[in-house]
């Protein structure tokens, strides 16, 4: 549930966007992608999500469901266009991101009285986001979706913390405390555990995650720590962290995203957590070693290729 907009990547790396000439177009929005890699991985998934009424929304629309995601919870706003995000790529390390989501992104204008609640009880697992707390009445919606999960077993939240979409980090925390409460999961990096948490040393951020639902039901911190791979652990006390695999990285944008449908496909499998970590760390190696975000999304054979060879860069499908 959350962000669905179009991505446009420059096809010429290494220079800024003034200087750009051409650009490839990809569906985009994290939870959307979450949503793609998931599927890729062989999982049934859905969106609940929001379009402008325009000729975006109607790619978005078709890109989901050639990527086999279910679009039925994707309605249009007509009073907003669908957002566009442009990035500028200075591999390894820098891609810097400009979203244009004015004068509101219809992904943000999910309310409450909308939701199928009955489907959102229903599925084995679903993903929240804390973009979607940003905003009214995303914000309310997005915590009534949590609080109907009540005793599912995996409840995600992806901390997804964008300073652009929020005017002061101090507000957005009591927001994600509130929606820890109803999570089962919950995933960032170091940025994003600062803003929730206030600590950045990862053991320490995982541990404030675990408490931060005053024992309700969190049962797994995971932290994504860039080069310095990631750490996961669990309410049991039970460990895991893996180092990332290598890649020559072409976009580092999107990565994250694969990494969440691995995550969500090896809990699901009910694989254990090293195993569960080093999938979704190929899955996003992979990710970053191609351009797109979306259709880079890949399939569990070539995770298995990935972690066999010791590298995320691979041949593209096709």
């Amino acid at each position: 549930m959350g962000r669905l907009g179009v991505d446009l990547y420059p096809l010429q790396s290494g220079v800024g966007l003034d200087r750009v000439e051409t650009f490839g177009k990809f569906l985009g929005g994290s939870p959307a992608n979450v949503a793609v890699a998931a599927a890729r991985l062989g999982r049934r998934t859905a969106l609940v999500s929001r379009t402008g009424a325009d000729p975006f929304g109607t790619f978005l629309r078709r890109e989901l469901k050639d990527f086999d995601v279910d679009d039925r919870w994707v309605t249009e706003v007509e009073d907003h266009p669908t957002p566009v995000t442009f990035c500028e790529l200075f591999p390894p390390d820098d891609f810097p991101l400009y979203f244009y989501r004015r004068p509101k992104a219809p992904d943000l204008e999910i309310h409450p009285h909308e939701l199928d609640l009955d489907a959102i009880r229903a599925a084995r697992v679903f993903w929240a986001t804390g973009t979607g707390l940003c905003a009214e009445p995303s914000r309310i919606a997005t915590l009534e979706a949590l609080r109907a999960r009540a005793g599912r077993e995996v409840t995600v939240l992806d901390l997804d913390w964008r300073p652009m979409f929020w005017a002061d980090p101090a507000a957005a925390r009591p927001f994600y405390a509130e929606a820890l409460r109803h999570a089962t999961v919950a995933v960032g990096n170091l940025d994003e555990c600062e803003v929730a948490t206030g600590e950045r040393d990862p053991y320490a951020a995982a541990r404030a995650l675990l408490a931060s639902d005053s024992g309700r039901g969190l049962r797994l911190a995971v932290v994504k720590q860039g080069p310095e791979g990631v750490l996961a652990l669990a309410a049991d006390g039970t460990s895991a962290q893996v180092p990332p695999l290598p890649v020559e990285v072409v976009n580092g944008l999107g990565a994250g995203d694969a990494f969440g449908g691995a995550l969500v496909h090896g809990l699901l499998a009910d694989w254990d957590l090293d195993t569960t970590l080093r999938h979704a760390n190929a899955a996003g190696a992979i990710v970053a070693g191609r351009l797109a975000c979306s259709s880079a999304m890949p399939d569990l054979t070539q995770i298995t290729q990935a972690l066999a060879t010791g590298s995320g860069t691979l041949p593209e499908k096709g």
